[in-house]
This record gives structure tokens, C-alpha cells and sequence, in this order.
């Protein structure tokens, strides 16, 4: 298991003007563009995943690797308002999920899930935030 990696779909991906994107640029290493199996909703002014076990729904980010992982999840969980002490159940969650390269090599990385409901959202159909 790659408990270093984070996989990024959203605001915390590069080039975002964001404190917590660029707490990520400086802390962690760019391993490359990746994505998962999942589907994209547009929440407010930020993305939301949430896993599918359709082929075709696909979510694409970025792969990083973490220096000092404890840290830095514990600051993204307080970030994402899924630390200790958030009222349960948190917008989101932190799971591993499996993630693949561009290149096609597979990896596991910690990931944050949307864990509201979300028939009320607009889904994201390309599967890039950028593109919602």
C-alpha cells in the first residue's frame, strides 16, 4: 500500500492560486496525471467524487507523493473538514483507492470521497473539474 500518495481531482491540483494547492506543490512530489473509477459532481465551486463500479465513469487528476504523509493528511483532513472533531457524517471521506497512470502503471493513493448525497448536483461528465 502507498500510504504517501494522494490522488487530486479538484482545487488541489497545480496551478489552482489555492494555499492548500501550493502547501501540496511544495510538499510533495508530482508523480503525474492519473485517474480512478468514479463520478464527478460540481458541489459549489469545487468538485465532488464518489466511487462507481461503471468502466466508463472515469475521474481524472493528479498523483502526488507526499514527504511527510502524517502531516500533510492531517492538514488536508482538517482542510477537506474530515478530521477529528467534524460533526459526522463529514462532507467527505479519506480512503485508498486504486488510481492508474497515464502510462498505464497502477498505484493505490489516499483520495477524498464526496459523502453527501448527490442527486441534487450537476455531474461532471468528462470527469475533469476543469471541464465542469
Amino acid at each position: 500500500m502507498m500510504l504517501d500518495r494522494l490522488f487530486v481531482y479538484g482545487t488541489l491540483m497545480r496551478g489552482f492560486d489555492h494555499p492548500m494547492a501550493k502547501l501540496l506543490s511544495r510538499s510533495a512530489e508530482f508523480i503525474g496525471e492519473a485517474q480512478c473509477r468514479g463520478r464527478l459532481y460540481r458541489v459549489k465551486h469545487y468538485p465532488g467524487l464518489v466511487l462507481s463500479h461503471d468502466a466508463g465513469d472515469v475521474v481524472f487528476g493528479e498523483l502526488f507523493r507526499l514527504h511527510a504523509p502524517a502531516e500533510l493528511l492531517r492538514e488536508f483532513d482538517m482542510y477537506e473538514a474530515c478530521g477529528e472533531g467534524f460533526a459526522q457524517p463529514t462532507e467527505y471521506v479519506r480512503q485508498m483507492l486504486p488510481i492508474a497512470l497515464a502510462d498505464g502503471a497502477a498505484s493505490e493513493a489516499w483520495t477524498y470521497l464526496y459523502n453527501w448525497p448527490v442527486a441534487h448536483l450537476p455531474r461532471i461528465t468528462s470527469g475533469r473539474f476543469l471541464e465542469g
